[in-house]
């Protein structure tokens, strides 16, 4: 299903909004035939659809930036049930039968949480049942679900609790953990998961997958394995730390808590994508897991050793506009040879320069010490 996934966001780069989020939601098991497009998909074809004076905040919903609304479907317990979800009545509270299903189209190219929120808690004011939001701006979507419960003193009402985001899914390059997060709201992930015998069931096993200390834990346990398999399957020079078991283990936290550090400045436009796209990095090395048709003392280690290393050291750890390749040997040791802040493995890249140049050239200097060549020389 990932890749079903990963098809259908591609397509909201371009077309039909309407069509594009149908299919989407049809991929991961909500679909309708209950569907009253609105006439006009604007924020006034929105407001004529209420027909009727409402308590909506036009300022807080920013319908100056509304491009495109429309409602795309109301989903009912009885298509559930004939989806194979096979509802049943529990006496539990079953005001929650059905939900509605929006996708709004916003000019600019980047909202924060706060903003998407209230947009969908005053899209939720006005409708008496749960509204779920797929937003598009730019080349981004967000999914937005609340968290509905029933009025304690007025049977009548509803209150508006959490409003919960799967926020910023790249249509072009969607990270997998979006992926992964988008297939286990599917509904047949769901009815393997959860017993959902009414549509109040499904709404909470929406809020579960997307819990933050669920979503959290199970980050954090996938870091654990690879941590135990990697300790089990790396080898490090031996060092001043002579027991093998503690040597690997602090070198591979050591490198978790460089990557985790990277990919932050890689979610804020400071580190080049390119430098996780393995495709991309086949164009442009020499020698690589997939490509060794020059193997030699790089072989299947290239990737650590002409990306990461250069990128700790001879970029995040070196002074913007200094950085440059290691001088040539002019016979016996290069006297550079412990110089931790210079470029290594020149033979590795197509292009070594152009490469320096586009890559590692506008990511800037770190002061400080999680970058820091620790190789010490000795006798």
């Amino acid at each position: 299903m990932l890749e079903t996934i990963q098809t259908i966001l591609k397509t909201f780069s371009a077309g039909d909004l309407s069509a594009k989020a149908l299919s989407f939601f049809k991929a991961l098991g909500y679909a309708s035939e209950r569907q009253q497009p609105l006439d006009e998909k604007t924020f006034a074809g929105f407001a004529a659809y209420l027909n009727d004076e409402i308590n909506f905040s036009e300022k807080n919903a920013l319908v100056q930036d509304w491009r495109y609304v429309d409602l795309l479907f109301q989903l009912t317990e009885s298509e559930l049930n004939e989806q194979q979800v096979m509802f049943q009545g529990t006496g539990i509270d079953d005001r929650i039968t059905s939900y509605l299903f929006f996708a709004i189209e916003l000019t600019n190219d980047n909202y924060s949480r706060t903003a998407l929120s209230q947009i969908t808690r005053e899209v939720n004011k006005v409708f008496p049942i749960p509204v779920m939001v797929l937003f598009k701006y730019g080349e981004l979507l967000t999914l937005a679900i609340i968290d509905r419960q029933p009025h304690l003193r007025d049977e009548a009402k509803d209150v508006l609790r959490k409003v919960t985001l799967i926020k910023d899914i790249r249509v072009a390059n969607p990270h997998r953990a979006h992926l992964e997060i988008l297939e286990d709201l599917s509904l047949p992930k769901l009815s393997t998961k959860f017993n959902l015998s009414s549509f109040l069931d499904l709404h909470q096993a929406w809020q579960k997958v997307l819990d933050t200390k669920e979503l959290n834990k199970r980050f954090f346990k996938e870091l654990a394995n690879w941590y135990f398999r990697a300790v089990d399957n790396v080898t490090f020079p031996a060092d001043e730390e002579k027991d093998e078991a503690v040597r690997n283990a602090t070198s591979v936290i050591r490198l978790i808590t460089r990557l985790m550090f990277v990919w932050f400045l890689k979610e804020k436009g400071l580190v080049s994508e390119k430098l996780f796209d393995e495709k991309y990095l086949r164009t442009i090395l020499n020698n690589t897991a997939q490509n060794q048709a020059e193997a030699g003392t790089l072989n299947d280690s290239t990737y650590y050793k002409a990306i990461l290393q250069n990128l700790f050291f001879a970029t995040l750890n070196s002074n913007m506009g200094e950085r440059k390749f290691i001088a040539e040997s002019s016979g016996g040791r290069n006297n550079q040879h412990f110089v931790h802040n210079v470029f290594r493995y020149q033979q590795a890249f197509k292009t070594p320069e152009a490469t320096i140049s586009e890559l590692f050239a506008p990511i800037p200097f770190l002061n400080g010490g999680l970058f820091e060549c620790l190789d010490k020389e000795t006798d």
